[in-house]
């Protein structure tokens, strides 16, 4: 099966409903084996693109990880970037913000780890937290020391949506590339990944109550999503659905829009001048006597 990302993007304006955009697709591969084929290509690749994205300089590249718990955004970005060399490229993971990062706006603490360029950074997890989880749990709204919360709600969401969206588009102004990813999940596909968590000791320790607790809010979250892959899917930052109920098609499709996202940046090499090949030459003589 050929992978196309477009069939993956949100289309800038359109209207998400998460109950049409499927959780399973046909497998991507029959077996194991081409499975680890076909990602090990693909990561060779990723890899030769890192390095030109490095010498070229140009642009910066950041991924977007979002999801439900248990959808495999760990497993997506340790096997889609194994090969890329760790030197170009930087993890980032978000969790409750400290009392520091509360004093400033809730764009801020993301923004000091924006990757720069010849790099690529990657959020797990993101400033979309702040219309997600926030979102859902209102309460902690009240630790960010926002005015007369309670009475501006659509207000609240629709600025935060344009602070987003605003920022986002300064960047891609500034040659950073955006790719944002949904790891779409079945609430049956968590629920078997959770006991899976329980019936293995080596992953006992992902897996608590407040899981369970978080997996009650389930269409809290799915409308927090909807809205928001609505209103901040762009040109300049796509958002892609990724069916994320078969772990291993998740990851091909990853890696393919990522390549895709490389590719149409068009570089190249940079062409050494005239002055320089000569410098090239003169370091061969000295190297061939």
């Amino acid at each position: 099966m050929k992978i196309k990302s477009n069939d993956y993007r949100v289309r800038e304006g359109e209207d998400v409903n998460l109950n049409k955009w499927p959780t399973r697709i046909d497998p991507v591969c029959r077996s194991k084996e081409e499975y680890g084929k076909l990602l090990q290509e693909d990561v060779v690749q990723l890899a030769a693109m890192q390095q030109l994205h490095y010498a070229t300089n140009r642009h910066a590249i950041l991924l977007i990880f979002q999801a439900m718990d248990a959808a495999g955004k760990d497993g997506a970005i340790r096997h889609v970037m194994s090969g890329v060399n760790p030197q170009g490229c930087q993890v980032f993971s978000f969790k409750h913000p400290s009392a520091s990062e509360l004093e400033h706006d809730f764009l801020w603490r993301t923004t000091c780890d924006l990757p720069e360029r010849g790099r690529i950074g990657i959020f797990n997890r993101s400033y979309y937290e702040e219309v997600l989880i926030v979102r859902v749990h209102r309460d902690i709204l009240r630790g960010e020391g926002l005015l007369d919360t309670p009475h501006r709600d659509k207000k609240l969401w629709h600025e935060r949506y344009r602070s987003i969206a605003d920022l986002e588009r300064h960047l891609s102004v500034n040659g950073t590339r955006i790719i944002k990813f949904f790891l779409h999940l079945s609430k049956e596909e968590q629920r078997k990944r959770f006991l899976a968590r329980i019936d293995n000791p080596e992953k006992n320790w992902k897996f608590s109550l407040a899981d369970i607790k978080e997996r009650g809010y389930w269409k809290q979250y799915t409308k927090a999503y909807e809205e928001c892959l609505s209103a901040t899917s762009t040109q300049d930052a796509p958002w892609y659905v990724v069916p994320a109920d078969d772990k291993e098609s998740a990851r091909l499709i990853v890696s393919r829009i990522v390549l895709d996202a490389f590719e149409g940046l068009k570089m190249k090499y940079p062409a050494a001048s005239a002055k320089r090949r000569r410098e090239l030459q003169l370091i061969r003589k000295r190297l061939t006597r």
